[in-house]
């Protein structure tokens, strides 16, 4: 018996988009419960923050009589087109097999994939694939590789992949590790030669902080997105850091690897600290390199530095924070859901900002560094 396509509501659609916002669970958690592909989830997710802005932007205008003369006539165009369209639907149904019909449709098309299918009356299944989630198998080995990236930062995915042969893994190839680094957001880091120095309007800035003296709190903000694995599917952590004292201003965790939640952040770490830093520096990657997030720093009239591609030593503060949460917290506790992981990550930054000594800040802690306490030697 041939398996019937289902349909979602609006209502249904907006929920798991809330869900998948909230952050609290992967997106394949949130599709398993649901009994949605993640692929799905992750789309109604973006639909839902691409389209939040259109609530605050309706007007409440009263419509004048033209306005209501040119809706009736709208409404009698769509109408006929309703019938047309119904009327060539039933012809074109019949005309050849679905694979025939497949044929018809067109990506370059101003109709959507899902409206031409359904005038087609054939399944999407045929025009495209949908990828499945990542395995268990393949969440144990993202975790692995995790790991062996903080031990050995330059390893690219062959050393990798030689690293896992050697854990247990003898099959392993380059090609899936390679593929799961870039899921996870990791590369190599090493010394390129670099005989250019890139410019705002691509995006990409220079490394403002070689040489420079930093030696007061919000001198420097520094950001990077981390890989966070669970024991049920993995997470993604943004954070900021002021470079002079280590202390985390803000941070947050998200189901997907997009530059809202970034924004979101540094809009947070402002409002905490009253005030924007002079110089934020961040990596080269997609989301630091976007129209949203150049722009939110450029009216904040902040100074952008990025890293030389592949340069951890240019963002060396946030990485140690990195390892430091990952080696003292998350490996060790291996958490089950986004909700869990959401407090512990809580609790792990309140210990290192306000109790947890640091060899570099001479035994203060981040907060008494931040808040002028403690005065560092020059």
């Amino acid at each position: 018996m041939k398996k019937q396509r289902r349909k979602h509501t609006a209502e249904f659609k907006a929920r798991v988009a809330l869900e998948a916002v909230k952050g609290l669970e992967t997106i394949n958690e949130i599709a398993a419960k649901y009994e949605l592909h993640p692929v799905q989830v992750g789309n109604w997710k973006k639909e839902l923050l691409e389209r939040v802005p259109e609530v605050f932007e309706r007007k409440n205008a009263a419509p004048d009589k033209e306005v209501e003369q040119e809706k009736a006539r709208l409404e009698r165009k769509v109408g006929q087109l309703s019938m047309e369209v119904d009327w060539l639907g039933k012809k074109v149904r019949t005309a050849g097999d679905s694979r025939q019909r497949a044929q018809l449709v067109s990506k370059e098309s101003k109709i959507s994939i899902r409206r031409q299918c359904k005038l087609l009356g054939i399944p999407r299944s045929l025009i495209y694939y949908l990828p499945m989630g990542e395995s268990e198998e393949n969440l144990r080995i993202m975790k692995e590789i995790d790991e062996l990236h903080m031990e050995d930062a330059s390893a690219g995915a062959r050393r990798i992949r030689d690293y896992l042969r050697r854990r247990g893994w003898p099959k392993i190839s380059r090609g899936r590790v390679k593929r799961l680094m870039m899921l996870m957001g990791i590369e190599a880091v090493y010394p390129r030669k670099r005989t250019t120095i890139p410019g705002g309007p691509t995006g990409i800035y220079p490394y403002r902080l070689q040489g420079l003296k930093i030696d007061r709190p919000n001198q420097v903000w520094s950001a990077d997105i981390t890989y966070i694995p669970m024991a049920r599917g993995f997470m993604y952590l943004f954070a900021i850091i002021d470079w002079h004292s280590r202390k985390v201003l803000a941070w947050e965790l998200s189901n997907t690897l997009d530059t809202a939640f970034c924004v979101r952040t540094l809009n947070r770490a402002v409002e905490r600290t009253g005030t924007p830093p002079e110089i934020f520096n961040t990596d080269q990657g997609c989301q630091f390199t976007s129209d949203e997030w150049i722009r939110r720093l450029k009216e904040l009239d902040v100074i952008i530095s990025m890293d030389g591609k592949g340069r951890w030593l240019d963002n060396v503060v946030i990485e140690r924070f990195w390892r430091s949460l990952k080696y003292e917290d998350i490996y060790l506790r291996s958490y089950e859901n986004g909700w869990v992981l959401e407090r512990g990550i809580e609790a792990y930054i309140m210990r290192y900002n306000l109790q947890r000594p640091h060899q570099s800040l001479e035994g203060a802690t981040p907060e008494e560094v931040y808040e002028g306490v403690v005065k560092l030697a020059a």
